[in-house]
């Protein structure tokens, strides 16, 4: 479901003023996704991202959701209303930033679209997951697909503490084996990605508050542009 990074309302951004006009122009567009299970760093780096290429940053609408909190402490009582909650209002976001010149300048999203079926598989029973599928199926097709997915994988062990270190008061009811489960998942579901290019990024070991693994990565990301990849980065070693 979701509690992943996001933000208090949905919105897109405009560059910074005073970000160069080269930067951007150096830049072909694009649009990037962003994923990854729940504390893995999707904000962290899609923020990064926005600001290093000179681009639009689109953030997922989290904390407005009103079931969230209700969800974390009953997953099967909350669920369906959680999910769909969360489906609907991507898409309306989704809407919103596709009535703009998308490809006018980079466009990065700390979310991909696609990925809400994982949470639905995970916490829906077959009824709600079937009336939640129809639901799909009307609007994923809707939606435009990124140019390129990152997708961000990490240890449990360091999801837990990224979790524990933000301190999101609707996050403390966040059961272990969900989060085990929904990093799974996540793998389960990029192993199968052909929609589109894919750079897959172990980050266990790095820090994306650090600048040095900060920028590694996006000089990777920069460079991928079709296929999958996957990046094991070692960490900024001081």
């Amino acid at each position: 479901m979701a509690g992943r990074e996001g933000s208090r309302q949905p919105r897109v951004d405009s560059p910074a003023r005073g970000v160069a006009s080269s930067r951007t122009q150096m830049e072909k567009a694009r649009y990037i996704a962003v994923e990854g299970p729940i504390g893995v760093g999707k904000t962290t780096l899609a923020t990064a991202l926005a600001e290093r290429m000179g681009g639009r940053l689109v953030l997922e609408a989290v904390e407005e959701n009103p079931f969230l909190a209700s969800f974390y402490q009953d997953r099967r009582k909350h669920a369906l209303q959680t999910q769909l909650f969360f489906l609907l209002s991507r898409f309306q976001q989704q809407q919103e930033l596709f009535q703009q010149d998308l490809f006018s300048q980079v466009t990065v999203a700390d979310y991909l679209f696609a990925k809400d079926r994982i949470f639905a598989s995970l916490t829906l029973d077959p009824n709600e997951l079937a009336l939640y599928e129809r639901v799909w199926q009307a609007l994923g097709g809707r939606v435009v697909r990124p140019d390129l997915v990152v997708f961000l994988q990490a240890r449990p062990d360091v999801l837990q503490a990224r979790i524990r270190k933000r301190g999101r008061d609707f996050e403390r009811h966040l059961d272990p084996e969900y989060l085990d489960a929904l990093a799974r998942a996540y793998a389960d579901f990029f192993f199968h990605w052909e929609e589109t290019p894919l750079l897959v990024v172990n980050t266990s070991d790095i820090d994306l508050g650090d600048e040095a693994d900060l920028e590694s990565l996006i000089r990777e990301i920069r460079r991928h542009r079709k296929g999958r990849l996957h990046y094991n980065p070692e960490g900024h070693r001081g």
